[in-house]
């Protein structure tokens, strides 16, 4: 290939450089309809051809229902659905850029037994794009889940709400009502013109209907909102999708900001439609004045057979000092040796003014082809210019010799250099269809590696000339396959370096869990003539020592490769330095999955941006997950390093505080806003947890399609079947070991630091779980402290403020009712803070629902965002929810009782049998008249 036409002119580059990353929204808005949607089926899941027509038959149904849902405005145009590797070929289409981990939608089992209930990876703010949308394959095939959570084309646009606009469930499943200003027990939900009854499923009801808790004035568990299936109303979307009439979101006219849901606590109180008309997919949508509708979608369908993978590594002058041209060697001996998955085909080339073909593509199939390609690994006294493009060049050459294609391919660029040539063949290289992974080595690397990696979906990472950072290594071992597979992915259990004096050692404690093992290897690098002394102590007790190792004194590398499984426990690891000066020492740990079925403990860590401006603050975040269900109690370090100063340490949390919008997602998260120097940083994190027993904690993910208790049909109740639970009873109490694990999450890049000292322009962080509750006549406050600079340090004092209307506190605080908070002092960020005070309201007035919302101050009088709007309820009883219900389409409420009324028992005696054996059933409506 040609590295090809030059541009017009400088202007070019810049305006590329200045294009945010494709990769997190890769889905474009062309004119009204939305192409490039990426559906990926998981390599797990069975070959099933009526999964793909049911996903085709999804995808198109929600194109209509999208278009006339936004009125008239946007619609699907078209799909790409990814097959994995483990169905059998069929003439489908090679896939260029597209990958199991970029698609926004997944199709994949649940890893607990149970939960089919489609869902998005959500945690960002009100506004911001998800992660995916997962659904599962008994979701897609098996009809009678269409009675549960409606047809799957409404429930896919369900969930593109939150995805693409960033909006919140207005249902909510741990507060199902709530009382309103008028002192009224009513359904969390918009709009609140649905009927339906109230009916009672669970023997908690000891009196036949739902009862009511005279200290909360709420029903007791067990009561359920059962709707009409034939309804008039239009709304909403993000309630109840599965009713024919619901066709639109709850907007200004009509959206319900009493009830308790996601969408008021996120979204400030905005309406469904408010969030999504305000998103940047409709700054310049109009809706369609003609009456035709868009054409149904088209489909395209792709699969990756062979992983081929091209190195392409810099051997000119600037490899010259700080050791690069050999950690070049130890880090890409490592990923060919225990990285890169069986069965790929992989090539090397050099370059420097002139590229060389160091290997052709090798398909992996033993250990002996992966050694026969280390041993092709550069090994000359680096020298001459940098051209990147030849390499570039050269690289495409070896993979084209395997199929003649390019698509779906990827290389591994290293460079330490710069060079102003790369332009010649950006566009040539970006048009190509290979995916480049760009490492940057040293601060004199071009800048423009970077957004290669951007536009072709590929990773990026930065490894500065700290010998003990281990950063070369690191990047390497993060670079996998992305099908999906993690069964097959090496995982990185331990990634440390320390500079060690004479005759002293490094020493720590790594613990391989049950769900590692395979593949599991120990590997020391040093800098003197001679190896340290190493010393392995296995949980048995046996040791390792140099003897065990395999050495390599001139690439200053020892390798232990564990037979077998490896033992599940703590490993303790020594290195002494033998040598009579101070040196650094590194220890890498990885291995594979144990079992092909038990998925391994992952962590997937990233930064907000790839590249940010001071003094704007990014926020770093760390997935832990052992398959799709989250990792919880875990200590996550994410360590920052500059390409010169000293590196930034954070603990990454999973509060649902500051920065961590849900908690317990097995999301951690963290603000980051102060950094030393411009240029590039590299993210890497330290992922620990002890051994002790938990009870497990599958967390529903708040963003969801609701699951539908039953229905209202001519007049007779038809129950849909329990919602299964997702764990099982033997699951009540397991044992969770403890586990280590180290994970890059690539580089980004900083401008605009300033190099004098600077004045503090960050506020407190956002207070994003205010809660209120009452007691009597006191309204007791309940949050995680913020700090005096975002998420840390300590804020100077507390501004807490009520109103009866949450729209007033929202657009103006400094209006309403303060609080007297002299004697409230502020904890250090992260602490519990509590806060109790009596309103006057209460006392003086006929008011039994008060706002409150809180803003932390910090000690330059920097003032946070308001936070969450809590709502405190005094209830009253007796209570008048009898007298004014619209709950139910006639003007008194019906609660139907099942199980202990006799009227009932009589006439349905064999409906209670079936429902206690949790079939469907269908209950003639005999209706207990309360009033």
């Amino acid at each position: 290939m040609s590295c090809g036409e030059r541009a017009a002119g400088a202007g070019w580059l810049l305006a590329l450089l200045t294009l945010a990353a494709a990769r997190a929204a890769a889905v474009l808005l062309q004119g009204s309809g939305y192409a490039g949607l990426l559906v990926a089926i998981n390599p797990q899941v069975p070959e099933d051809a009526k999964l793909l027509a049911n996903i085709k038959e999804m995808i198109t149904e929600a194109s209509f229902y999208l278009f006339n849902a936004t009125q008239r405005r946007v619609y699907f145009q078209n799909i790409k659905i990814l097959i994995p590797a483990t169905w059998k070929a069929n003439n489908y289409m090679k896939p260029k850029h597209e990958s199991y981990e970029k698609a926004e939608i997944i199709v994949a089992a649940p890893y607990w037994k149970h939960g089919d209930d489609p869902y998005t990876l959500q945690y960002g703010e009100c506004g911001n794009m998800g992660k995916y949308i997962h659904f599962t394959p008994n979701f897609l095939v098996n009809d009678y889940l269409i009675d549960v959570y409606g047809s799957r084309g409404r429930v896919f646009v369900h969930e593109w709400a939150h995805l693409r606009w960033g909006v919140f469930d207005e249902y909510n499943n741990e507060k199902p009502f709530y009382i309103t200003g008028q002192n009224q027990v009513k359904v969390t939900r918009c709009a609140s013109d649905l009927t339906g009854l109230y009916v009672c499923e669970k023997k908690s009801c000891t009196e036949g209907n739902c009862v009511i808790n005279q200290l909360s004035g709420l029903f007791k568990e067990g009561c359920a909102f059962i709707p009409e299936r034939t309804q008039t109303a239009k709304s909403s979307i993000m309630y109840m999708q599965s009713l024919s009439s619901v066709v639109e979101f709850c907007n200004e006219n009509n959206h319900n900001r009493e009830a308790p849901n996601l969408q008021n606590r996120m979204c400030d109180y905005r309406s469904t439609w408010d969030v999504i008309i305000s998103s940047m997919d409709f700054n310049n949508t109009l809706p369609r004045t003609d009456t035709s509708l868009p054409p149904p979608p088209t489909f395209s369908l792709l699969q990756k057979r062979d992983r081929v993978i091209c190195l392409v590594l810099d051997v000119s002058h600037s490899m010259n000092g700080e050791d690069r041209i050999n950690r070049l060697r130890q880090a890409a001996e490592l990923y060919l040796l225990q990285v890169v998955e069986d069965n790929s085909y992989v090539g090397i080339v050099t370059f420097n003014n002139e590229g060389e073909i160091r290997s052709q593509l090798c398909q992996i199939v033993n250990k002996d082809i992966r050694k026969q390609l280390a041993s092709y690994l550069p090994t000359a006294a680096p020298s001459g210019g940098t051209n990147i493009c030849v390499g570039l060049q050269l690289g495409f050459q070896v993979i084209k010799k395997q199929d003649g294609n390019i698509y779906g391919s990827e290389i591994i660029l290293l460079t330490a250099g710069e060079d102003s040539g790369i332009i010649e063949c950006f566009s040539n290289v970006i048009n190509s269809g290979s995916i480049i992974h760009a490492i940057a080595l040293g601060p004199s690397a071009a800048k423009e590696v970077e957004q290669l990696a951007h536009e072709t979906g590929g990773l990026t990472f930065f490894a500065s000339d700290r010998l003990d950072s281990n950063d070369l290594i690191d990047g390497f071992s993060a670079i996998s396959s992305g099908s999906g597979d993690t069964f097959s992915h090496s995982i990185q259990i331990e990634s440390a370096g320390e500079r060690t004096e004479s005759y002293k050692q490094f020493s720590r404690t790594v613990t391989i869990d049950s769900t590692v093992g395979k593949d599991t290897f120990f590997v020391v690098t040093w800098q003197s003539a001679e190896p340290p002394k190493i010393t392995l102590l296995v949980p048995s007790g046996k040791n390792y020592t140099n003897k065990d190792f395999e050495v390599n004194t001139v690439l200053q590398v020892a390798r232990l490769q564990i037979p077998g499984i490896a033992e599940v426990g703590e490993w303790t690891y020594a290195l002494m330095n033998t040598h009579l000066s101070p040196q650094i020492l590194t220890m890498t740990v990885t291995s594979r999955a144990a079992n092909s079925t038990i998925p391994a403990i992952t962590v997937k860590a990233h930064i907000s941006s790839d590249r940010n401006e001071y003094p704007r603050a990014m926020v770093v975040y760390a997935q832990v997950s052992q398959g799709l269900s989250p990792i919880l109690g875990a200590n996550v370090t994410a360590i920052i390093k500059p390409e010169t100063g000293y590196p930034i340490i954070l603990e990454l949390l999973d509060n649902g505080a500051g920065s961590d919008i849900v908690k317990n997602d097995g999301v951690y998260s963290r603000y980051i806003y102060s950094f030393s120097e411009n240029g590039r940083y590299n993210l890497k994190v330290h992922v620990q947890r002890t051994n002790k027993t938990v009870r497990p904690h599958p967390t529903v993910p708040w963003s969801h399609s609701m699951y539908i208790p039953g229905y209202i049909e001519n007049g007779k109740i038809q129950m849909n079947p329990p919602r299964p639970s997702v764990i099982s009873n033997e699951d009540i109490q397991t044992r969770v070991g403890g586990f280590s694990r180290t994970a890059s999450g690539g580089s980004f890049i900083i401008s605009a630091v300033p190099t004098r000292l600077y004045t503090d322009v960050f506020p407190p962080c956002k207070i994003i779980d205010l809660h209120a509750r009452t007691a009597n006549d006191d309204i007791i406050l309940s949050w995680t402290a913020s700090g005096d600079d975002l998420d840390q340090g300590q804020a100077a004092s507390y501004e807490i403020r009520t109103s009866e209307s949450p729209l007033e506190l929202r657009n103006n605080f400094d209006k309403t009712m303060l609080v007297n908070t002299s004697d409230l002092t502020p904890q250090h960020a992260g602490s519990k803070e509590i806060f109790v005070f009596k309103p006057e309201a209460f006392a003086t007035e006929n008011i039994t629902i008060i706002y409150v919302a809180v803003r932390a101050i910090d000690k330059a009088s920097l003032h946070s965002d308001v936070s969450n709007i809590a709502q405190a309820v005094k209830f009253v009883p007796p209570m008048d929810y009898l007298t004014d219900n619209i709950e139910y389409s006639v003007s008194r409420i019906v609660l139907l009782g099942f199980g202990l009324l006799t009227a009932v028992c009589l006439i349905t005696s064999a409906t209670i049998c079936a429902l206690k054996k949790r079939k469907k059933v269908f209950i003639t409506e005999t209706a207990t008249n309360l009033l």
